[in-house]
């Protein structure tokens, strides 16, 4: 079997980031050694924009906020479950992501970030959320690195904490659509959740701890 190789290493505020690559087609994302991301996992990352795309599916022109670029994964379902009209901001914090997916990691997504309706904001997806105004957005995915845990029951957490989720509750129009990956289940999560005024739901993934949040506004 071929030896993972790396491609390149960033330093970041969560620690050293790399990309590795195994052949042509097999890369994974690592941070501080352990493994963030690869090519061959990416069912719930797919469900998490499908499903919330679904949910606003009668919308002509919808504008999408996703947090988190990865491989691009999340935003290639996206940009085939919206239709043509829509316009889809991608907030990711670490500029040499963004040059991976449109690098080497481009052909896994078929070029996603090169899609006219794509815009790609380098900034803290929850400094997005606050500085939207309301009503702006039809869906908001947060596909962030292991999403709501037990690190994340603050009350000023940026994005799972009460404020947090208020703020994106009033960034959504009326019947938009709240998602949020998370790596495991987080049951005080799922209550905030619920108690920030969202309809709410759990999309778990099939054989996996991975889940998916919908909250309906």
């Amino acid at each position: 079997m071929k030896r993972w190789r790396t491609l390149e290493t960033v330093d970041t505020l969560e620690g050293v980031l790399q990309l590795r690559q195994r052949g042509q087609q097999e890369f994974l994302i690592t941070i501080d050694g352990r493994v963030l991301m690869t090519s061959s996992e990416r069912r719930s990352e797919q469900a998490l924009a499908t499903k919330a795309c679904a949910l606003i599916a009668d919308r002509e022109a919808p504008r999408v906020l996703i947090g988190g670029l990865g491989m691009g994964y999340t935003l290639r379902a996206a940009l085939e479950a919206l239709p043509a009209s829509s316009e889809v901001v991608v907030a990711e914090l670490t500029p040499t992501v963004e040059a991976w997916c449109r690098g080497p990691l481009s052909p896994l997504t078929d070029g996603a970030v090169l899609d006219p309706r794509v815009r790609i904001v380098i900034d803290d997806v929850s400094e997005v959320i606050r500085a939207a105004s309301p009503g702006h957005y039809d869906a908001i995915m947060l596909d962030l690195y292991e999403g709501p845990n037990v690190a994340s029951q603050s009350v000023n957490d940026p994005f799972y904490g009460r404020a947090a989720l208020q703020r994106s509750h009033t960034a959504l129009a009326k019947g938009g659509v709240l998602a949020v990956w998370s790596e495991d289940p987080d049951d005080d999560f799922a209550r905030r959740f619920a108690a920030a005024g969202f309809e709410t739901s759990i999309h778990r993934i099939s054989g996996k701890a991975h889940l998916v949040y919908f909250g309906r506004r």
